[in-house]
C-alpha cells in the first residue's frame, strides 16, 4: 500500500444512475420477503461420479449447506461445489454437486434439517463450477413502501428499459466493510499466513471496490451505459466481448436495445484492453489506488472484465397497501440489491 491511496467510497456514497430513489421501504423482515431460484440452464446427465442436487434453504448460508451435504454424503467438504453464494436471510433454491464415485445412494432424508429441503437429486458427469448458472430468478417483497407512486413506476420503467449500474453489492465487502480493511492489511504486509479461502475473500473485495469506483466515475460523467470509442463491450447473456473502434450509430443502437454493454476492469496482472477516454478513466483509478492494484497483481490475479450495466429480464412489479412485489431475473454475479437501490431507499432489520 502506498500512503497516497485514495479512500474508497462506501456503497451509500456511490452515485445513482437515475437520481436518488423516489420511495422508501423495508426489506427482509422475514426470509420469505427475499426469494431466489437458480436457473441452471442444463439438465443433469443422469450418470457420472457426481451427484447434482437442488436444495431449498431458509435462514442458512451456502457454506453451511455445503458442509451439511458433505457430512450426509460421507465425503470431505472439498468434494462439494456450488455455482454461487446465496444470502442467508432469504429463501433460495440452489444447485450443489458432490463428487461421490460408486453406486451407493446417500441417505438424502437426513438433509431434512431445519431450513433445508431436497428438491432434486441426480447423477452428473461434471463438477458444478462457479458462475455456470444461466440466471437467478428473484421475487422480492418490500414492506412499508412510501413515496410518489407515479415517480416509483416511472423509475422502475427506466430500470427495465435501460438496465442499472452493475455495482458489486455489500455481501462482497463483509460486515462493516471488514473485507476491505483486511485487504488493506494484506497488501501492506500486516497480516500473513492466511488460508487460501480467506485471502481470496479479501482480494475479491479489493477488486470489487476498484470496479465500483470506475463505474462510479463513468456514472458521474454520464457515460456508463453507452459505449465510447475505445471501449471493450460485452454481449448480453455471454462473456464474449470486442473492442469498439468507432462508437457509431449501430453500436449505440445495440446498446440502447440492451444487446451489448460497456465493461470495466477487474484489476490484476496484464495490460489494459481499452483505449481513448475509457483508458483514461481506468488509469485514473489505478493511479488513485496504486497500492491496491499493485497488491492484486502481486498476489497473482489476472486482469479481467465485467459489464458496467446489469439487465433485469422480465421485470414486473405490483404495489398495494404499502407492499411492493418485484419479479425479475438477473445474470449470475449481478446483485438484486443494486437494482433496488435505484428505486427504493431500503432499510433492513
Amino acid at each position: 500500500m502506498t500512503g497516497q491511496d485514495q479512500r474508497w467510497r462506501s456503497l451509500a456514497e456511490l452515485p445513482y444512475a437515475f437520481g436518488p430513489p423516489p420511495s422508501v421501504g423495508r426489506m427482509r423482515e422475514v426470509p420469505e420477503d427475499f426469494k431466489v431460484d437458480e436457473v441452471l440452464g442444463f439438465a443433469p446427465d443422469g450418470e457420472g461420479e457426481h451427484w447434482l442436487l437442488r436444495i431449498r434453504k431458509r435462514g442458512v448460508n451456502t457454506d453451511w449447506v455445503a458442509r451439511r451435504l458433505a457430512s450426509v454424503a460421507g465425503v470431505a467438504p472439498r468434494e462439494v461445489s456450488y455455482a454461487g453464494l446465496k444470502d442467508r436471510r432469504a429463501v433460495t433454491s440452489q444447485w450443489f454437486s458432490i463428487r461421490a464415485p460408486g453406486r451407493t445412494t446417500p441417505n438424502w432424508d437426513a438433509l431434512e434439517a431445519e431450513g433445508l429441503e431436497l428438491l432434486d437429486a441426480a447423477r452428473h458427469r461434471r463438477k458444478l463450477r462457479r458462475g455456470v448458472l444461466k440466471a437467478n430468478r428473484f421475487q422480492i417483497r418490500l414492506r412499508g413502501v412510501q413515496g410518489d407512486r407515479a415517480a416509483l413506476d416511472a423509475r422502475l420503467r427506466v430500470i427495465r428499459e435501460r438496465g442499472f449500474p452493475n455495482y458489486f453489492g455489500g455481501q462482497r465487502f463483509g460486515h462493516g466493510y471488514r473485507n476491505l480493511s483486511e485487504a488493506a492489511r494484506l497488501f501492506s504486509g500486516r497480516i500473513k499466513g492466511l488460508k487460501r479461502h480467506q485471502r481470496g475473500l479479501y482480494l475479491s473485495a479489493a477488486r470489487s471496490m476498484l470496479f465500483n469506483e470506475l463505474l462510479a466515475r463513468r456514472i458521474e460523467a454520464g457515460r456508463w451505459d453507452m459505449p465510447l470509442t475505445g471501449d471493450l463491450v460485452m454481449l448480453e447473456g455471454s462473456h464474449s466481448r470486442f473492442e469498439v473502434d468507432t462508437a457509431d450509430a449501430s453500436i449505440l443502437a445495440r446498446a440502447s436495445e440492451l444487446d451489448l454493454h460497456p465493461t470495466g476492469p477487474l484489476f490484476g496482472r496484464g495490460d489494459p484492453e481499452v483505449g481513448g477516454q475509457p483508458a483514461q478513466w481506468e488509469a485514473e483509478v489505478a493511479q488513485c489506488f496504486a497500492g491496491w492494484v499493485e497488491g492484486l497483481g502481486r498476489f497473482g490475479l489476472r486482469r479481467d472484465r465485467r459489464a458496467l450495466r446489469a439487465v433485469a429480464r422480465g421485470l414486473k412489479w405490483h404495489l398495494a397497501d404499502g407492499v411492493l412485489t418485484l419479479d425479475f431475473s438477473l445474470a449470475p454475479g449481478c446483485y438484486a440489491t443494486q437494482l433496488l437501490r435505484e428505486a427504493v431507499s431500503v432499510s433492513e432489520p
